[in-house]
């Protein structure tokens, strides 16, 4: 294996400052506290989105976390592509950053590669939740129900819009009459 000739260190330091940038969090954006593992883990539905191509056209997407062997999270996002009329899924695993009890995780979908899941707002019953990503291009407003109330839609993307998050460009996720599976 000669992939590494003609790399330089300091494409190296470049490689390993982008890997750690993925697990890294927004500017002005804090991972939630005394977080709880086991009252996030099962079902979340996603209720609003900022718009990227790895989603481009699912409704009714829910997420589906629960507990691995290694002390990791097991992560299971799916949803409907109606172009196709067939539901995708996407299998992961998401790890703690810094301590358990912080709102802040890496997660993998394709092998060695991890992003940032970092968990910013979370309801005291954690019914609801806003999750970003290494940055402000990245927003999931996430519930335990197919939809929220208005009013509490209303006041997240408020805060998400203070913290300089693109809500204009928010995606409202479908998630009436699910097609069967």
């Amino acid at each position: 294996m000669q992939w590494y000739k003609g790399i330089t260190w300091g494409g190296v330091v470049s490689m390993l400052l982008l890997l750690g940038a993925c697990t890294g969090k927004p500017e002005n954006v804090e991972p939630i506290q005394n977080f709880e593992l086991d009252n996030y883990l099962g079902e979340w539905y996603e209720i609003a989105r900022l718009p990227h191509p790895f989603e481009e056209g699912l409704s009714h997407v829910t997420a589906q976390y629960s507990p691995r062997d290694d002390g990791g999270i097991s992560v299971i996002n799916r949803g409907y592509k109606a172009e196709s009329g067939e539901w995708e899924q996407a299998e992961g695993k998401a790890y703690f950053v810094d301590a358990p009890n912080v709102g802040h995780l890496k997660v993998s979908f394709f092998g060695p590669f991890y992003a940032s899941y970092v968990i910013f707002t979370l309801d005291d019953s954690y019914d609801y939740a806003m999750v970003t990503g290494p940055d402000k291009d990245y927003l999931w407003i996430l519930s335990r129900t197919p939809t929220l109330p208005d009013e509490t839609v209303d006041a997240l993307v408020s805060q998400a819009a203070q913290k300089g998050y693109a809500t204009g460009d928010l995606i409202y996720v479908d998630q009436k009459n699910r097609p069967q599976e």
